[in-house]
């Protein structure tokens, strides 16, 4: 059974960063594609980004939404079986529950845990 569980969301002023991190279990951590998934109060579903499983000469491929390109970072730690996501450069506009997903790039379908919540505000 795969189970992803978030920590990291606190309550950070705009301009702050923070670093979100999943721990996964249930299944083969190096195999798959990870990503990161928000919802904003009374929004939908946004995907947030994805990182590649690790190639051993290519390293793992990382994409972004456009919204949130050049603030965050994506990275995995197969090792710890544990995919994070770092949070900078934040606006009040990033506020949301951020959910951990084992899914394709921009997928919404994929598994997710139970999320962690970020908000931004001064």
């Amino acid at each position: 059974e795969v189970q992803l569980v978030e920590s990291g969301g606190v309550l950070v002023q705009p301009g702050g960063s923070l670093r979100l991190s999943c721990a996964a279990s249930g299944f083969v951590f190096a195999d798959y594609a990870m990503g990161w998934l928000r919802q904003a109060p009374g929004k939908g579903l946004e995907w947030v980004s994805t990182i590649s499983p690790l190639h051993r000469i290519l390293g793992a491929y990382t994409y972004y939404a456009d919204s949130v390109k050049g603030r965050f970072n994506i990275s995995r730690d197969d090792a710890k079986n544990t995919v994070y996501l770092q949070l900078n450069s934040l606006e009040t506009e990033d506020t949301a529950m951020y959910y951990c997903t084992k899914s394709p790039a921009r997928s919404l379908n994929g598994p997710r845990g139970q999320g962690t919540q970020v908000t931004v505000s001064s």
